[in-house]
């Protein structure tokens, strides 16, 4: 990632808070309040026939699709320059029924397609002898609108140069082997010049895809804070309002229609707070992505769906608090010889599991002592996982010498970890309720320690299944060869120092929470009915997927099946006169 990719815009939030809070009734900068009506017109800076409010993994491809309709297309970004949370991203997309798929004589019918997506997203209600599986009509629709149109999507932007791919076909679902289920590898598609360990993905989707859209005529203007939307008398969305890096507002025309694809709301402690099922301290998503669309569509009338879930995964808890830009997910806790424990020194999760599905982990409650025991927990690994599991892609806590390290805790011996970790959970104290190790910590943890050597010496860990699943021997990363217990994710961890450690908590790779949309993209109002010219797409609306993460890339495929749907809608809008 570059400086430039990971710099977000000077434009003060305050501008954004005065323009679109609700109840607002003047703009400090000039011109309407956020989705205000405009009585008499009013003159626009520039114009467009669709303006796109995001240059990142949803904004770029629905620019796209819109500009090869014939469209005069412009996307406005906050930050300095395109990507947004696209361009840290291995950029994995999971397209169901994909072409690559097909031409290689597998099947994935859309029946079995959606009882996977309908057990997952929904598995309190889901009954496969129902017409939509115990999904509502709305959750049944948007799905069935991913099948339809991720790969049309994915194969028009290979066609056009924008978004080469090379199929992943050993890569499973990430319940895959889920009883009763049938859930095919092969969904999986990556940048085709990614390079071979695929976590580079973001870097080479984003500058193909920037590449085309400037090559196609898309203008992109970046430092371009949108803070509302303009509307006319008959409560069209006509164009937008946008605060610029240099302090000044302007207002920006859409003829046809105004598509919002600006990203979640991961870096808005107050959204986090009010809608977030989970105490999380941030996450890695563009530093740009505070909930703007929420805001801006408070004055509108939209519902707001799926608000309380994240792209979720574990993350570094130095990092999270210090909004370090640079920060990824921990998509692999890697070493064998290492595990992680709470508080008390205890395991408490399967390290391997997927990280999706390890958050909730960090977040339970425990009501006799009223505190999370596990908010911050510790992973611990000694000079073997240090030597040969060390790596720079997916998130990795362990990484080589000579990379930012700053987050690892180093000790000679057990005793001298402990008083490192202490000390730096001391150091986060004010942010973390005071969180301190037990007084038993480091018995527990000896016991803890002699306890998973018994269960990886013997290849099996009765207590927590790791490394059962084939999804976590994929993730599983670099380990030194040689172990002999038919295991690869567990090796005993050493009696012997150096020992180190890492502070790890939950978080986002993005909120997947906001306005309700139908499945062309279209905004929806209280009474269910599109908002005329006004869409939206990607993280900054409400996703069907419920709390699940289906499989790797099921954020990106998902997006561009919407950008296409989107686009071919906006397309189709009447001219405004306004």
């Amino acid at each position: 990632m570059t400086d430039k990719q990971q710099k977000p815009s000077s434009i003060s939030r305050r501008h954004f808070i005065k323009t679109s809070g609700a109840g607002a009734a003047a703009v400090a900068l000039g011109g309407l309040p956020a989705g205000s009506v405009s009585a008499t017109p009013q003159a626009y800076d520039s114009e467009h026939d669709i303006v796109v409010c995001g240059g990142g993994g949803s904004g770029l491809p629905a620019a796209l699709f819109a500009r090869w309709l014939g469209n005069d297309v412009a996307i406005l970004e906050k930050a300095a320059s395109p990507g947004g949370t696209a361009a840290k991203a291995a950029f994995w997309y999971w397209v169901p029924n994909n072409k690559a798929l097909r031409d290689a004589g597998n099947t994935d019918p859309k029946p079995e397609f959606m009882r996977y997506v309908a057990r997952l997203s929904r598995p309190q209600s889901y009954d496969p002898s129902l017409p939509k599986l115990g999904l509502s009509d709305w959750e049944y629709e948007m799905c069935e609108a991913i099948y339809e149109s991720a790969s049309p999507a994915v194969e028009l932007l290979a066609e056009k140069g924008a978004l080469p791919y090379r199929h992943v076909p050993d890569v499973p679902d990430y319940w895959a082997d889920l009883a009763g289920e049938n859930a095919p590898m092969g969904r999986v598609l990556i940048p085709k010049d990614t390079s071979p360990s695929m976590a580079d993905g973001g870097q080479v989707a984003i500058r193909t895809l920037t590449v085309a859209a400037r090559r196609d005529g898309v203008k992109i203007h970046t430092g371009q804070r949108v803070v509302g939307v303009i509307r006319n008398e008959k409560g069209r969305a006509v164009g937008v309002e946008v605060a610029t890096e240099e302090g000044t507002t302007r207002r920006v025309r859409a003829r046809k229609a105004v598509i919002f694809a600006s990203g979640g709301f991961t870096h808005d402690p107050e959204l986090r707070r009010n809608f977030l099922s989970m105490p999380v301290y941030g996450g890695c998503a563009a530093l740009t992505n505070e909930g703007d669309f929420v805001r801006i569509s408070s004055n509108l009338g939209v519902q707001l769906g799926n608000m309380n879930y994240a792209w979720s995964c574990p993350i570094l808890l130095e990092k999270a608090l210090a909004k370090d830009g640079s920060m990824s997910g921990i998509f692999t806790m890697t070493g064998d010889s290492m595990l992680m424990v709470n508080k008390y020194g205890q395991r408490v999760v399967n390290e391997k599991t997927l990280y999706n599905e390890m958050v909730p982990t960090f977040f339970q409650w425990d009501g006799t002592r009223a505190e999370y025991p596990n908010l911050v927990m510790c992973s611990i690994w000694d000079q073997r996982a240090q030597d040969h599991s060390a790596s720079k892609d997916y998130g990795s806590q362990i990484v080589p010498d000579g990379t930012d390290n700053r987050h690892v805790i180093k000790g000679e011996t057990l005793e001298d970890l402990i008083k490192g970790i202490a000390a730096r959970l001391h150091q986060y104290r004010s942010d973390t309720g005071n969180l301190k190790l037990s007084p038993d910590f480091l018995n527990n943890l000896k016991a803890t320690i002699h306890r998973f050597n018994d269960l990886a010496r013997n290849g099996r860990d009765l207590d927590f299944q790791r490394g059962e699943r084939a999804v976590e021997r994929m993730f599983n990363g670099h380990v030194k060869p040689g172990s002999k217990s038919g295991n690869p994710t567990m090796y005993p961890i050493s009696n012997r120092g150096p020992y180190y450690a890492a502070l790890i908590t939950g978080g986002t790779l993005d909120t997947k929470g906001g306005p309700r949309t139908n499945s062309h993209g279209q905004v929806l109002d209280y009474a269910n009915k599109p908002i005329p010219g006004l869409y939206g797409i990607g993280n900054c609306v409400a996703s069907p997927s419920g709390r699940a993460y289906w499989s790797g890339g099921a954020t990106l495929g998902p997006i561009m099946a919407f950008a296409y749907r989107a686009a071919n809608q906006a397309h189709a809008e009447p001219l405004s006169q306004d």
